[in-house]
């Protein structure tokens, strides 16, 4: 092609009217991929297969990445994100921090287990990513605060995985406490399920094809693989990994009662309670198998949880003088005495298994900059108020607490606020 040529080729290409589809616009109702919120995901076990649906529902994100230290699950994971958006742009990064350098990457969505929520979480504020990070959303009280300054600093949108708060059946019980449905509310009773027990076992070498183990481990404390402590979510039931029912599903509850106080900035004064433990001749899991943990807070208003019963079985129950509402949580179901007060409820909704209207307040907040509806403070307070719990069971005596200082009445109780991460996953 000469010089004539070559000229005439490119001003009649220039000349040539450009036909962009509508998608790119943003126009018939679609979102225009420069106005769609970049996600990634870090850690794709069971709980974030669960709620990534309700990720994937919103239109006006899109997720480009995961990553997870277990191969199996990494190549499954980008599978599963390339089917829903018709291509093969997911990429994978078995090292979250390879994930968090990426610039092109607005939020992430935490699900790893819960040794790695706090430290994974502060890690992606520092890189400046907003974050949505599953329950517990720390190990220790020491931790959670670093969470929440993390967060100050950086600028950090955060949202707390207890969804329960964009929940309309727990929405509901919560403004008949607020409107006095119920009168003066003296007690908050919740029931968490008995705590499972996990033989003993012995270690064996980590299974070819399993993963990364010493990423899995992450900042706790090396110790051996044993496949009962592995299988499934076994290792809820370990100290250095995860802390039994009280914590894993008692934290959505106090977060509920917190909120129902309009005490997202403080919490209870004062601990007590009694559990059993795993006896030590058959089992190798610590924590308790059944308890009943009791707060309360400096105007007198009381909590009980229990951890009994099963699965199904697990509620939270607001007591007043003049009556009280419940909340199953299996069914969704609310129950009231006088029952007058049902005939308040509008529609049902959705139960707590949809979180979607959890990460729509999520993406509503990354683009106004706001707190989101469980802000990093609110999340912290509610898990402090569980791990207080745990430590006074596991100490087996009463504590009082100072909500301003976050300090305990008892120098062995506050040396179990924090715990050293091991290296190189400080924080």
């Amino acid at each position: 092609m000469n010089r004539r040529q070559f000229l005439k080729t490119v001003s009649t290409a220039l000349a040539a009217p450009m036909i962009l589809p509508g998608s790119v616009l943003g126009l018939n109702g679609s979102i225009a991929p420069s106005n769609r919120v970049v996600f990634a995901n870090i850690g794709i076990g069971g709980r974030a297969r669960h709620v990534m649906p309700s990720f994937l529902a919103q239109t006006d994100l899109v997720f480009t990445a995961v990553s997870d230290c277990r191969g199996d699950r990494l190549k499954s994971a980008k599978e599963m994100i390339d089917k829903h958006y018709g291509n093969t742009d997911c990429r994978m990064y078995p090292d979250f921090r390879e994930l968090l350098a990426q610039k092109d990457i607005d939020a992430v969505f935490i699900a790893t287990g819960d040794r790695w929520h706090a430290t994974a979480s502060i890690y992606a504020a520092r890189a400046g990513k907003d974050i949505y990070s599953e329950k517990p959303i720390s190990m220790t009280i020491s931790e959670g605060r670093s969470l929440v300054e993390a967060c100050r600093r950086y600028g950090t949108i955060y949202q707390g995985g207890t969804q329960r708060r964009s929940t309309a059946s727990y929405r509901f019980a919560i403004e008949m406490v607020r409107q006095g449905r119920i009168g003066r509310l003296h007690t908050v009773e919740m029931q968490v399920w008995t705590g499972p027990t996990v033989p003993h076992d012995k270690p064996t070498p980590v299974p070819e094809g399993w993963g990364d183990y010493d990423t899995w481990l992450g900042p706790v404390q090396w110790f051996p693989f044993v496949p009962k402590r592995m299988a499934g979510a076994n290792w809820n039931y370990f100290w250095d990994t995860g802390e039994g029912p009280v914590i894993g599903m008692g934290c959505h509850y106090v977060d509920q009662m917190q909120w129902a106080l309009g005490r997202d900035h403080t919490g209870p004064v004062e601990f007590e309670g009694q559990c059993t433990w795993p006896d030590p001749s058959q089992f190798m899991s610590e924590t308790p198998v059944t308890a009943e943990v009791r707060c309360r807070y400096a105007d007198g208003i009381k909590c009980v949880m229990y951890s009994r019963g099963v699965f199904k079985d697990r509620y939270i129950r607001y007591i007043g003088d003049e009556g009280w509402v419940q909340v199953d949580d299996e069914t969704n179901e609310v129950t009231a005495e006088p029952k007058t007060i049902l005939s308040l409820r509008g529609s049902a909704g959705i139960s707590w298994t949809n979180a979607g209207d959890h990460v729509r307040n999520l993406l509503d907040s990354i683009r106004s900059r706001r707190p989101t509806i469980c802000h990093p403070e609110a999340a912290h307070r509610a898990q402090t108020i569980c791990q207080a719990m745990n430590i006074g069971l596991r100490l087996g005596r009463k504590l009082r607490w100072d909500p301003v200082k976050e300090r305990f009445d008892n120098e062995e109780a506050n040396r179990m606020r924090h715990r050293e991460p091991r290296a190189p996953w400080f924080i």
